[in-house]
């Protein structure tokens, strides 16, 4: 067994047992960014085959200037979701099915055509690609004592530390005359504790990532394509969770989301 199969087992049986560690054994941690991803994809085939999953789209990771900051990188890095983790609101899991659960409301968006390669996109130019804005609610899920002291190769090779997504109706009618920059979101807590938020705080626009993601997967032989769904980033402060919380991500005329975590 190699350095990468050995890495993708590692992360895989902490997933299984739910065990978390300061860090990835240095003889199989990832040393680039391109090796945390050949990890990600061996990872990802496994959980496939366990949960007789399939791929459905992206998640991206450190969107925001102070997790590059904490992690000393200029870009995000992105993971890749699945069906047996992706559940339309309203949803309840239960709490123990993750080993931390950080909730973060999210812009989602749906592609509506593949996007060639070749071409330098930008939030306006990928925009006539995407079909539809969805509210969405993330779980961030890590195997790390603090995901903030472990270097970023070795996050995305987690699966960009992706837990689950839960997913509101699709808007495909009216979202390009909004400001998505500007448009607020709010992270409602058990009905009382609200996180307030915006757009402005994913690379200054949801639609920039989804342009850095259409630029960014040609480099791994990938593309964004029809029917593709993305999640974009935290738009609040963070907030952990806990067995027993009722998580609300709200996205005014956008819709919400809803997820209970239950106690068992």
């Amino acid at each position: 067994m190699d350095r990468i199969e050995a890495a993708a087992e590692y992360l895989f049986e902490l997933r299984e047992h739910r065990r978390r560690v300061a860090a990835l054994p240095p003889e199989i941690a990832p040393r680039t960014l391109a090796e945390g991803y050949a990890v990600q994809d061996l990872l990802v085939r496994k959980l496939m085959d366990r949960f007789g999953s399939r791929p459905i789209g992206y998640k991206i990771a450190c969107t925001s200037p102070l997790a590059q900051q904490a992690l000393a990188v200029d870009a995000p890095f992105f993971g890749v979701m699945l069906t047996h983790s992706s559940h339309p609101s309203p949803a309840t899991r239960p709490g123990a099915e993750f080993t931390v659960r950080c909730a973060e409301a999210e812009f989602g968006f749906e592609m509506a055509a593949d996007v060639p390669g070749g071409v330098a996109y930008t939030a306006e130019s990928v925009k006539p690609f995407v079909g539809a804005v969805l509210p969405s609610l993330e779980i961030v899920d890590h195997r790390y004592h603090d995901w903030k002291t472990v270097d970023a190769a070795s996050l995305l090779a987690d699966n960009a530390i992706h837990g689950a997504w839960v997913f509101g109706e699709p808007v495909r009618d009216g979202w390009r005359d909004l400001d998505l920059a500007a448009h607020a979101t709010a992270l409602i807590v058990n009905g009382t504790t609200v996180l307030p938020g915006s757009g402005a705080a994913v690379l200054g626009n949801p639609l920039n990532v989804v342009a850095w993601l259409a630029n960014e997967l040609p480099k791994f032989g990938r593309k964004l394509s029809r029917g593709d769904r993305i999640t974009t980033g935290l738009t609040t402060a963070v907030y952990l969770a806990e067995p027993g919380d009722h998580l609300e991500a709200d996205f005014g005329a956008l819709g919400r989301v809803a997820l209970t975590l239950s106690g068992d």
